[in-house]
């Protein structure tokens, strides 16, 4: 399985490295730098490298890159998924998953990791788990296992690891129980430069925080589950329920964890079935449309020397809910010096040397229209660009699930208090890719 795992920043240094099964020599990771200086952008690097005695399986995430070396083929999602819950502990255990951070926790991350692999195999991955094992560090902590010399890690095992629930402990009591659940999607989109969308998806997610005393049994309905068609679920999901009743009921671990995960297929697709019997014939036809909030038209002209854009944004379909944090990014061409623009709301950036433009455009007003237009002056002698550039969309909208998605009810059994529950739906821009 997993022999070794490198940390890479964006500056190409290794600044961490874990090994389980047999010492790698850092030297593997040359045909990953190879990789990187051939790809347009950090996160088109590609995931898996196959090279003459290892395979490379990598994420990039938060400016970092997470490179695994295998010695025999695996599954390639079953490693990436594996990388993706390292981010997430790290996150949860000290708030960020940055160089900085992890360079400061550098004990804390080198015990997570044994534990999160045995001999190169996932071992615990549930966070959890984990903290039951592995307390989280904090200010006081630190001082006071400075003083006493008293180890981070647990003599015991959590007491959950001894039951048929592993993911959550016993005995958990509060003064408050609330249970909050975050609906978070994000759409990936790519449009062309008529405005015909060439494909768009939907992923999105339950996110929860939980604080329930005992040993709660919840039950989860929607209003429209069918839906969800592709779904990951937590472990605490009884899938025989879902598969009969579409009905999610589950024991819910302690603390934030994720419910589930799911994708909506492309931006439009037909499925045809047809019942043919010797009295009728039926037809049943379903669609799926992803509804895009915003629409760009870019507009660019270059010639030699110089050149104009003309960068025009407006609402689309946003069922009456506000979008916020608008923040158009383009990679400009190689041969752009500069360029001297006007936009009619927010502000923007060119950097020179990364040739990245940005145009803050924060909440977007669904009364007009906004425009980002000027000229641009090239390096003379080079010639016009090949290839107009890609414009990158970022944005959130609140309380409104794109897919229609929406939680219908939660009942609880098995304890006697009524808890607070709340439910909030957000909508964010994933790969939203537009082309000139």
């Amino acid at each position: 399985m997993i022999h070794s795992l490198f940390m890479i920043n964006p500056s190409g240094d290794i600044f961490m490295e874990k090994h389980w099964r047999s010492v790698v020599s850092k030297s593997v990771c040359d045909y990953f730098f190879e990789a990187q200086t051939k790809a347009s952008s950090p996160a088109d690097v590609p995931p898996v490298l196959a090279t003459p005695h290892h395979y490379l399986i990598s994420i990039y995430r938060n400016e970092l890159y997470f490179v695994a070396v295998l010695q025999k083929e695996v599954q390639p999602l079953f490693v990436i998924e594996f990388l993706h819950r390292v981010g997430d502990v790290f996150t949860d255990y000290f708030g960020a998953c940055t160089e900085l951070v992890i360079k400061d926790h550098y004990v804390v991350v080198y015990e997570l990791l044994d534990e999160m692999l045995d001999n190169g195999y996932p071992h615990v991955t549930d966070i959890n788990v984990l903290k039951g094992m592995i307390r989280p560090p904090t200010v006081l902590g630190a001082v006071v296992d400075t003083v006493t010399g008293r180890s981070r890690m647990s003599n015991t095992l959590p007491s959950g690891q001894l039951s048929n629930i592993p993911w959550r402990r016993q005995g958990v009591k509060y003064a408050n129980n609330e249970a909050y659940f975050d609906v978070v999607e994000e759409i990936d989109a790519i449009i062309d430069k008529s405005g015909t969308t060439v494909q768009s998806e939907v992923h999105g997610s339950i996110e929860c925080a939980m604080k329930l005393s005992g040993m709660p049994d919840l039950t989860m309905t929607f209003m429209n589950p069918r839906l969800l068609d592709d779904v990951s679920f937590h472990p605490c999901i009884r899938y025989r329920r879902w598969e009969s009743e579409r009905v999610l009921s589950f024991v819910p671990p302690d603390g934030k964890f994720r419910l589930l995960s799911y994708h909506i297929g492309s931006s439009r697709y037909k499925v045809l079935i047809k019942l043919v019997s010797s009295c009728n014939k039926r037809v049943h036809l379903r669609y799926s449309v992803v509804m895009l909030p915003v629409w760009v038209k870019p507009v660019f002209s270059f010639r030699e020397g110089s050149g104009s854009m003309d960068l025009t944004v407006g609402p689309k379909q946003t069922m009456g809910k506000q979008v916020e944090d608008l923040v158009l990014t383009m990679s400009m061409p190689k041969t752009v010096l500069n360029c001297n623009l006007t936009c009619t709301v927010g502000n923007y950036l060119f950097d020179p040397t990364t040739k990245i433009l940005k145009w803050h455009i924060g909440k977007l007003n669904p009364q007009k229209l906004l425009q980002l237009k000027g000229s641009i002056s090239l390096q003379s002698g080079g010639g016009p660009p090949d290839s107009n550039p890609t414009t990158e969309v970022q944005f959130r909208i609140s309380q409104l699930a794109v897919s229609g998605l929406k939680v219908n009810r939660l009942d609880l059994y098995g304890e006697k208090y009524k808890p607070f529950k709340g439910v909030k739906y957000t909508t964010k821009a994933g790969k939203f890719q537009v082309r000139a």
